[in-house]
């Protein structure tokens, strides 16, 4: 199987997950500031490299599950940076899924030209790394925060969330392939 199939499986158990807790939860994540959505991808990424380094696991929710909430809330994340700020907290399951596979859009087209550059390097990376990395990007996005959202010669916010949502599907690949 090839990364884009891969890549698309992942993608869509995602989906699957944020179509059920958006029936479940409606999109009460429309409520989230850029800052929450950030600090929630941070104690997912957080809690993973607790159990790496210490090998004990106290709760159920599996290391997978964490890798695929920081898919979904980093699409979250991109989906409040796009839409229009006037639009209602709660959205149909119709047009939350429609925001939702747009942005995934965006991260896909992104991973195609980056895997085309960098060469699947990260098929080359530890589970750590992955966490690493994410948990870089998201203390990036809280100095870029602190800049109010302004940066010199680096990517914004949304190329941060683009990133974790690559890197968490990457991880993904990794653990189930």
């Amino acid at each position: 199987m090839n990364t884009l199939e891969q890549y698309q499986q992942i993608i869509s158990a995602c989906r699957n997950t944020y179509l059920k807790k958006a029936q479940d939860y409606g999109t009460s994540w429309r409520v989230y500031r850029t800052i929450s959505i950030a600090d929630q991808i941070y104690i997912k990424a957080w809690r993973i490299r607790q159990i790496q380094e210490s090998g004990v696991q106290k709760i159920e929710d599996s290391i997978e599950s964490e890798f695929m909430a920081m898919v979904n809330y980093g699409l979250m994340g991109l989906i409040q940076l796009t839409i229009d700020k006037d639009e209602p907290t709660y959205l149909s399951i119709e047009k939350a899924t429609t925001y939702y596979d747009e942005q995934v859009k965006v991260v896909k087209d992104l991973m195609l030209l980056k895997n085309h550059d960098y060469g699947e390097a990260w098929r080359e990376l530890s589970q750590e790394s992955f966490v690493d990395l994410i948990l870089s990007k998201i203390l990036r996005i809280r100095q870029i925060l602190a800049n109010d959202g302004l940066t010199l010669i680096s990517e914004g916010i949304d190329a941060n969330y683009c990133d974790i949502v690559n890197y968490s599907v990457f991880a993904l690949i990794k653990m189930k392939y």
